[in-house]
């Protein structure tokens, strides 16, 4: 299970010229065994999203203590803002991406007028006055099977906009540091964008600007042009993805 901050990456997946998650761990596992195929991870975040329950997986010839091979990775990685937080055995068909049931996502939003500046990098700041409980009516809009053709990128390499979305909730938090909103959205897969995009959907209802009923309206339209705003990468995380046959709950 992998934690990190994207704010320094491309995002996840490695590219010849620009830093990455993936290029990061890689490059520790070569100083451990050399020849390694590429490790293949639960969902490929874009620049910017943050992470703190992503999972991968890779084939390694020898055979690791869990610990082990965990500390010895992050001693690799230092300083880089990447660290595997737990780390398991699993049987040879087990596959992060295609054996998993479940992905969960965070959105966290600033909601103050002032500045953010500790958590600059890791929220959206909206200083506009959003009313949660309109916002979590129109997030109830989109739980079910839907074509989410409306809120996915143009760029998105799905074979089908269809998609079920299981949970969509709006927490308020009060923080020492002001109030934030906590978006959480549950699915066994989610379209490229699609979070973001539900998300500054949302923010628009919360501003007042939409009713609820726009986003039922906005589903409905299959049509990219009919989505809000996308909101930006910086409060986005990957907070947990679930397995049938978890490996780290043992």
């Amino acid at each position: 299970m992998v934690e990190y901050d994207g704010g320094p990456f491309s995002g996840w997946q490695w590219q010849d010229d620009q830093p990455s998650v993936q290029g990061t761990i890689e490059a520790a596992l070569a100083r451990l065994e050399s020849d390694l195929p590429r490790i293949a991870a639960a969902g490929r975040t874009d620049a910017g999203v943050h992470g703190r329950g992503q999972v991968c997986h890779c084939d390694m010839a020898r055979e690791w203590k869990a610990e082990t091979l965990m500390n010895a990775l992050n001693h690799h990685m230092r300083p880089a803002p990447v660290a595997i937080v737990a780390a398991a055995p699993v049987a040879d068909d087990w596959h992060a991406r295609f054996s998993a049931s479940e992905r969960r996502y965070l959105f966290r939003i600033l909601n103050r007028r002032a500045r953010a500046t500790l958590e600059a990098g890791h929220v959206w700041q909206v200083q506009r006055a959003l009313d949660a409980d309109r916002m979590a009516e129109g997030a109830a809009r989109l739980v079910g099977r839907y074509d989410f053709t409306t809120f996915r990128s143009t760029m998105c390499q799905a074979a089908s906009p269809v998609k079920t979305l299981d949970a969509a909730e709006v927490e308020v938090v009060e923080t020492g540091a002001g109030r934030e909103l906590h978006l959480r959205f549950r699915a066994r897969s989610f379209l490229h964008n699609q979070v973001r995009s539900f998300v500054g959907t949302l923010e628009r209802v919360g501003s007042g600007a939409w009713t609820p009923e726009d986003v039922t309206r906005a589903l409905e339209a299959r049509d990219r042009a009919a989505c809000g705003p996308v909101a930006p990468p910086q409060g986005l995380y990957l907070t947990g993805v679930g397995y049938d046959d978890d490996p780290f709950s043992g």
